[in-house]
């Protein structure tokens, strides 16, 4: 990635990281590390890779995305209104009675959403079903859903998984957060998923593995995904969890837990320095 488009992907990851903390901070609960961690490829996806226009949310010929981690929306919804879909001042009635940003996200009242998610392993599903319709309607739209690891757990990531394959979705990008952390601990210790890259070769996948941080490296990865033919793909992102905000940073007990107000100061001082740094 040249250097100037490089620091403006920077810029706005961590503008999506702020709305995320002002989110969770405001809702007093919510789920801050999931949504850190993908942040960096969230922000690429609506800077950068997908064909998507605030203006006209609906556009029949749009990429769609699927955050199948649905309780991960805080990072998605910044990035939404850094685009322009709706306000950042919406940001601070996240999870709030009568607000349109919920807890998981909800295509019938927020703008941009293109699939209510939250179930976790569904989204997969919903995604292989927008990319099967694409395959019908013969269009060149492309769909990304979003999986957390804990979430390939979860048996209906699988049975997508085979339907993907067996349809030969190559419109289909699969993308996995993994930042070896979920709500019971690390994803190792809980159930073991390695080596989920020989798990998603086996049902059919073309397999990338790339740093969830590095924008040359999701870079290379979303070209590269678009290149293959007769088959899905999946972006393995390594990452890690409240990437962004020092003290967050691979702590699982920030996977579903608000910052408090001397917290709040804190991620928020440190994701200012970091702006005000790229923007010398």
């Amino acid at each position: 990635m040249e250097n100037q488009a490089l620091l403006e992907m920077e810029k706005n990851a961590c503008k999506v990281r702020m709305y995320t903390i002002e989110g969770v901070f405001n809702a007093k609960s919510g789920h801050p590390g999931g949504s850190l961690s993908a942040a960096d490829i969230i922000t690429y996806l609506y800077f950068k890779e997908m064909k998507v226009d605030a203006a006209h949310p609906d556009d029949p010929n749009r990429d769609r995305f699927v955050l199948s981690k649905g309780h991960c929306c805080p990072s998605l919804y910044g990035a939404l209104a850094l685009k322009g879909y709706f306000s950042g001042e919406e940001i601070k009635s996240l999870r709030h009675i009568g607000a349109m940003l919920q807890g998981h996200p909800d295509m019938k009242h927020t703008p941009g959403i293109d699939m209510s998610s939250g179930s976790l392993g569904q989204g997969v599903s919903a995604a292989c079903g927008m990319a099967l319709a694409g395959k019908y309607d013969k269009a060149d739209y492309r769909v990304y859903a979003m999986l957390g690891d804990g979430e390939c757990e979860e048996g209906q990531v699988w049975e997508a998984a085979m339907f993907a394959a067996h349809n030969k979705l190559d419109n289909l990008c699969l993308i996995v957060d993994f930042n070896g952390l979920q709500i019971d601990g690390s994803v190792n210790d809980v159930a073991g998923l390695e080596p989920l890259d020989k798990k998603f070769e086996g049902f059919g996948f073309e397999v990338l593995k790339i740093d969830g941080h590095n924008f040359d490296e999701i870079e290379a990865a979303f070209n590269k995904a678009k290149t293959v033919k007769g088959k899905p793909t999946v972006i393995i992102a390594k990452t890690i969890k409240g990437k962004g905000v020092s003290y967050m940073e691979n702590q699982v007990g920030w996977h579903g837990k608000a910052p408090n107000a001397e917290e709040y100061k804190v991620a928020m001082d440190e994701l200012n320095a970091k702006l005000k740094a790229l923007e010398a």
